[in-house]
């Protein structure tokens, strides 16, 4: 059984549609055993109580230092003892010390086809608004491993979505949350708990199952 903990800023959809991607066995092998923010606000928290999920907060704004604060992070995600960590929505640039305690064990939902509209200063309602501005056609997510860089970890998965003339910020963020990152995290997580992806010489290598063998030898 996969043990992954959730890291969420706001909101929580992300990890709402992953909740119930597992209630519904979509989502296999998996038990989300955790769930932390840095905003003792977040609508995320009460998600997790309302499934009957551990929660914590770790703000900040309640640390003399950004290493203090990311000291705290990490020991709270310890005393987790996942095998993955799931960033739905974490509005947290991820420590290098996490990065190396957790070796391609940390997977990250960005709302754009990377490498557009990524990296530093591009997340949540800011990447849609840069994609409206640029006028570009086609937008989407991506699931991605998590290294030292901002955005630039192994690519999992991506799935396109269109932009429309009328768009706003808003309808564009909702949709590629419908029809992108609310189908790609719950199948990425599936996917790593059922070993069916592995990191090869920085790139995702889907495993090959014995069907997929004896259909390519026909």
């Amino acid at each position: 059984m996969l043990r992954a903990a959730v890291c969420v800023s706001g909101g929580g959809t992300n990890l709402q549609a992953l909740i119930d991607a597992i209630e519904q066995g979509n989502v296999t092998n998996t038990q989300i055993v955790g769930v932390l923010s840095n905003n003792a606000g977040a609508r995320a928290l009460e998600r997790a109580r309302e499934h009957g999920i551990p929660s914590a907060a770790v703000c900040p704004r309640d640390y003399q230092s950004r290493e203090a604060f990311e000291k705290a992070m990490l020991e709270k995600l310890c005393q987790m003892a996942p095998d993955l960590i799931v960033l739905a929505g974490f509005l947290v640039k991820i420590p290098e010390e996490m990065v190396c305690r957790f070796p391609n064990r940390i997977i990250n939902i960005h709302p754009s086809l990377i490498p557009s509209f990524c990296g530093t200063g591009y997340y949540g309602i800011r990447v849609h608004e840069k994609v409206l501005e640029r006028g570009v056609k086609i937008t989407g997510a991506t699931v991605h491993f998590v290294n030292e860089g901002m955005d630039e970890g192994p690519i999992i998965s991506q799935k396109a979505v269109a932009v429309e003339d009328d768009d706003t910020p808003e309808t564009l963020q909702r949709r590629v949350m419908e029809q992108a990152e609310w189908i790609l995290l719950p199948q990425a997580v599936d996917d790593i708990a059922n070993g069916r992806i592995r990191v090869v010489h920085g790139r995702v290598c889907r495993e090959r199952s014995g069907q997929d063998i004896k259909e390519t030898e026909r």
